[in-house]
């Protein structure tokens, strides 16, 4: 497995080139944001027409991730339709496969804030997942240790002999993580914003989505100079 590996409160997790994050000792595999039915929404809404094939390219992603971990478990972190009505409007060929993946196995969906509340869709809804040590919900709690989270979509921007490369990634200080958007229609938040900074540790590192992924020091903005 192509992964890297990190700890999380006292738990090892691999994160995947996708941006899944897999738990082993739990045959457990988490994603966050895949934000099905975007372009279905903002047609619906009157917003710029996007091609529709958002959710064949997020769900082929988690369908390689499945065949590579072969999970008991799959914990959808939230934002996993771009709105309610949304994952009602999934075409047939969608919503098939989408229970094709979901067969055989524990399925939980958590609340997020596009799709907070229960969707007619088969698995678990639940606002927080609960497996000892570890927590998993939709917005990071400050001060929570071995919270897993997503809702931020961060990406990081770092350095190259050849200039710069800004890539998707996961946030972890060790005590919790936050997983980038693995849908594929979702834009990004960079690690040097406020709203990132202020969350993660001093000694927080960024894991660049690559083949394999890459850790680095988490990019944050230069401290400001006093007049």
């Amino acid at each position: 497995m192509n992964g890297y590996e990190f700890e999380l409160h006292g738990e090892t997790l691999t994160v995947l080139p996708s941006g899944g994050l897999w738990w082993a000792a739990r045959r457990l595999l988490c994603v966050s944001d895949l934000h099905l039915g975007k372009s279905e929404r903002m047609a619906r809404r009157g917003g710029a027409l996007l091609p529709p094939y958002e959710a064949r390219e997020t769900l082929g992603k988690l369908e390689a991730d499945i065949h590579l971990t072969a999970p008991e478990v799959v914990v959808c972190l939230g934002d996993s339709f771009d709105d309610l009505d949304a994952a009602s409007a999934l075409d047939e060929e969608t919503a098939t496969w989408l229970a094709t993946l979901m067969a055989g196995r524990r399925w939980v969906w958590i609340e997020g804030n596009h799709d907070a509340g229960p969707v007619e869709i088969s698995g678990t809804h639940l606002e927080v997942l609960y497996e000892p040590p570890l927590i998993f919900r939709h917005i990071c709690v400050p001060g929570k240790h071995g919270e897993i989270s997503g809702h931020y979509h961060p990406k990081a921007r770092v350095q190259t002999r050849g200039g710069s490369l800004t890539r998707r990634c996961v946030l972890t200080d060790g005590q919790k993580a936050i997983l980038p958007a693995y849908g594929a229609y979702t834009g990004s938040l960079r690690s040097d914003d406020a709203a990132l900074a202020d969350l993660m540790g001093a000694e927080a590192v960024a894991i660049l989505l690559a083949d394999p992924p890459l850790a680095v020091p988490m990019p944050r903005a230069a401290p400001r100079r006093r007049a």
